[in-house]
């Protein structure tokens, strides 16, 4: 494969993590700081984790100044009532909707995008249209296993993360400070 030199600076870029491996919201954070860095506006919307999960990517992000929401309710095999998740996935795609057109931040995190489009919850074609019609110097990073087609192809970057092996399988629970 021959090397290509960029030629082009574009005025934001949409950035999909996907794939069964480890790290997809991990490498969002990693923007997110780099963003923070050079004095952007950042916005972060999950889709899936709730307020029971005490995340130190938050706590830390929050005392940096960037907009946080938990619009979700947790797992769904967790999940009590998935209408109600469903619910709560659709008001946060409101939400991200709403963040992304008003162009207030320069980046735009939709952690766990895929699940709520993959289980029809929300819209693919909407949140695609939506990624592809923002605002220009809107940078979008979504994250989530399974990437439907339209999100794929509506980015720039596509990474897939494959899990080689994971402490989870072998019985060892997700540590503070590491995964959390």
């Amino acid at each position: 494969m021959s090397e290509r030199r960029a030629t082009t600076i574009a005025p934001s870029l949409v950035v999909v993590n996907t794939g069964h491996g480890k790290g997809k919201s991990t490498a969002a954070f990693g923007v997110m700081l780099r963003s923070l860095a050079r004095g952007w506006r950042v916005a972060v919307i999950q889709f899936i984790k709730s307020d029971r999960w005490k995340a130190g990517e938050e706590k830390i992000a929050r005392q940096l100044g960037v907009d946080w929401l938990k619009g979700g309710d947790g797992f769904t095999w967790e999940s009590p009532d998935l209408d109600q998740s469903r619910g709560r996935a659709v008001a946060a795609w409101a939400l991200a909707k709403a963040t992304i057109e008003a162009g207030e931040h320069k980046l735009v995190i939709l952690d766990e995008l895929t699940y709520p489009i993959n289980y029809d919850w929300i819209d693919g074609d909407d949140v695609a249209a939506t990624i592809r019609n923002r605002p220009e110097h809107v940078s979008i990073v979504a994250t989530g296993r399974d990437a439907p087609a339209a999100l794929v192809e509506a980015a720039d970057t596509v990474t897939e993360m494959v899990k080689v092996r994971h402490a989870y399988d072998r019985g060892i629970r997700a540590r503070r400070g590491i995964d959390y």
